[in-house]
């Protein structure tokens, strides 16, 4: 299993805002200690709104690639819907020639909105956007001369695409929430599912992970070109009461103040409790407890293949955050890559 982070480049630490230059310094230096303490994989998402620094992921992966020699860096995810396929291949071909083959795409439709408005789009064409941008961004993928045609953007005849990135063929995941049809999507195109779960019981997403792992079977797609990503909330300290301690105060303040905008219930320590207990979405806790948990979550998936933690949106400080990375490193993936192992 791969073990990573994904960050929404965020300027808010509690109710603390941090200075921009230094929040982008501060993430960049947290990439870096990814990469030296041997995590696998780092991704940026993708907003459009005061609190986050990540309107343009590809710019600040390029940043790291430059400071990084072997963690893959990508996408978390690329509004695709809002963007040009275009101008999204030839950014990632740009960095993954930086890193020198490192680069990947997570694609998804955004669960936050704000970018339709912001680039014209209308949101009544959320899903039909997406199926287009995604087929051109494929077809671009696959070959350096282009003709096609759609209904959102000006036709391409026999244009060629450039630069190609360093990679045979770039990395494309799909990220998805919980909509069954983006499940069938994903197996169907055999591409790499990324699932975001952020709250609840994981194992909610079984039936879900069937149905992507049935349409590409019927697709045609080996069970091994089939992957499976898990993204979630989550945080690693030495004990799991100091996780707790460390981790709960903001998680509270900012999916409180998210779920007014979104129609959730407040946040109490109760059900905070449920999602960080054994079944729960949340992955916070002591090494040995959060290693625990990666491998239930695998076994309730049916296997799963890259972990991401999400967890610079919490409150916590910079160097709280750059000693979880060093415990994700040095004592969370040796114990998920050895209890892999011995069931080998």
């Amino acid at each position: 299993m791969e073990i990573g982070i994904d960050s929404f480049a965020s300027a808010m630490y509690g109710s603390k805002s941090l200075n921009s230059v230094d929040a982008m310094e501060q993430l960049l230096d947290r990439i870096v200690q990814a990469d030296q303490a041997g995590l696998a994989i780092f991704g940026v998402g993708e907003h459009h709104k005061k609190e986050f620094l990540d309107s343009a992921p590809a710019v600040i992966l390029a940043a790291a690639a430059a400071r990084t020699k072997n963690i893959r860096l990508t996408s978390a995810v690329t509004v695709l819907s809002t963007s040009d396929p275009v101008r999204v291949y030839q950014s990632f071909a740009t960095l993954d020639l930086i890193s020198k083959g490192r680069a990947e795409l997570v694609v998804g439709r955004g669960s936050a909105t704000e970018a339709y408005p912001l680039f014209g789009y209308n949101l009544h064409n959320y899903d039909e956007l997406f199926k287009e941008k995604l087929e051109l961004l494929l077809k671009i993928r696959e070959q350096e001369f282009i003709t096609w045609s759609g209904k959102f953007r000006p036709a391409l005849h026999h244009q060629p695409i450039y630069p190609r990135s360093s990679q045979e063929k770039l990395p494309v995941w799909l990220g998805v929430g919980g909509t069954p049809e983006s499940f069938v999507r994903a197996g169907t195109l055999g591409l790499p599912l990324m699932i975001a779960v952020i709250g609840g019981e994981t194992a909610r997403f079984r039936p879900l992970v069937d149905l992507y792992r049935e349409a590409g079977y019927r697709a045609g797609f080996a069970p091994d070109q089939l992957s499976v990503g898990l993204h979630s909330p989550g945080y690693v300290a030495t004990t799991d009461e100091e996780a707790i301690e460390d981790y709960y105060p903001g998680y509270a303040e900012l999916w409180t103040k998210m779920g007014r905008e979104r129609g959730w219930p407040p946040v109490t320590k109760s059900s905070f409790d449920a999602v960080v207990g054994p079944r729960g979405a949340l992955v916070v806790g002591g090494p040995e407890q959060v290693a625990a948990k990666l491998l239930r979550h695998s076994e309730t998936l049916g296997g799963i293949d890259r972990f991401t933690f999400q967890m610079d949106n919490a409150g916590l400080t910079h160097e709280q955050l750059l000693h979880s990375i060093e415990i994700i490193g040095t004592k969370v993936i040796p114990r998920v890559n050895k209890a892999n192992k011995s069931k080998k």
